[in-house]
């Protein structure tokens, strides 16, 4: 399996009352494919995973897959702090209908780089799917370097995908694909989509973040994936303001939700507690640089 392009990282959507809302989740779905994603990510850190029990879990990726119906392919968050249940969380994503997993390493005390080896290993020999490697160090208390991502690549050929997320990712980017230069390897930017042309220009094969305007990414990386890199870093610099709002720490689910409610995709931007919530002066700043996006000539495409 090839992975490139846009890969957008699911919300999980729920009523004012907090309960799981099936209906705005395949709403989200169509929403994305419309927009022309190459795939979608299922119960990533954005998709508010830590807040849902298992059954909620599977009941996620159900609704996704059947709404997907084939048109894209799924990637399922499955990280656990066991590797035995880690398994167990992946199989269940195969019998699903994720296309593949994505996984960070075990949360441990005195995690190191063997046994980060021996946990992805461990996984492909029980799963046979293919295996994102995120590398998001706030989640795995764990921060991967260059040389150990290029070693998983080439010990582990189901684990050749990363998603980064530890900045600077162009930098480290870079480093990687040195490191793994006799192996192919395919680096997707995270973090918002706020250094996704520099991600690319470093040799990044596309983007795998959730970001409420998708349809952005993907004219970016396909304008600069056909060298066209001046029309890529034109549209790139107009619109990062929005993905730079977006992406606050603490409250970017919340605004995300609320834009894609605004979209008609989510009938409540409600998000699970302790999550963060808008407040007023957040609010004011969104329709700011919403309304400064939008009016801008040649992104009249770009509605709210």
């Amino acid at each position: 399996m090839s992975f490139e392009g846009v890969y957008s990282v699911l919300p999980t959507p729920f009523t004012d009352s907090g309960e799981l809302d099936g209906e705005s989740l395949a709403k989200v779905v169509d929403l994305f494919i419309d927009k022309g994603v190459n795939g979608l990510t299922a119960l990533g850190v954005t998709g508010e995973v830590a807040r849902l029990d298992d059954r909620e879990r599977s009941r996620v990726l159900e609704v996704i897959v059947k709404q997907a119906a084939g048109r894209v392919p799924i990637v399922a968050g499955t990280t656990a702090e066991g590797t035995r249940t880690c398994i167990s969380y992946s199989r269940q994503a195969k019998e699903i209908g994720a296309s593949a997993v994505m996984v960070s390493p075990p949360r441990m005390a005195k995690l190191n780089s063997d046994a980060v080896v021996r946990h992805y290993k461990a996984l492909a020999d029980a799963v046979d799917m293919p295996i994102v490697v995120q590398d998001f160090p706030p989640i795995s208390g764990f921060a991967m370097e260059p040389t150990l991502l290029a070693r998983v690549a080439k010990e582990i050929p189901a684990a050749r995908t990363i998603k980064l997320e530890d900045p600077p990712t162009p930098f480290k980017t870079a480093r990687i694909l040195e490191q793994a230069a006799d192996t192919t390897v395919q680096i997707f930017g995270g973090l918002g989509g706020v250094f996704l042309l520099e991600e690319l220009i470093s040799g990044a094969t596309g983007a795998m973040t959730g970001f409420a305007f998708p349809e952005i990414l993907v004219r970016i990386v396909a304008s600069f994936r056909a060298g066209r890199v001046d029309e890529a870093a034109d549209l790139f610099y107009r619109t990062v303001p929005l993905m730079r709002f977006e992406f606050q720490e603490g409250i970017g689910m919340a605004i995300r939700k609320r834009v894609l409610h605004r979209r008609g995709a989510l009938a409540s931007p409600a998000t699970r507690p302790p999550a963060g919530n808008m407040d007023t002066a957040t609010t004011q700043a969104l329709d700011r640089v919403l309304t400064w996006v939008t009016s801008q000539k040649g992104l009249e495409w770009i509605s709210v």
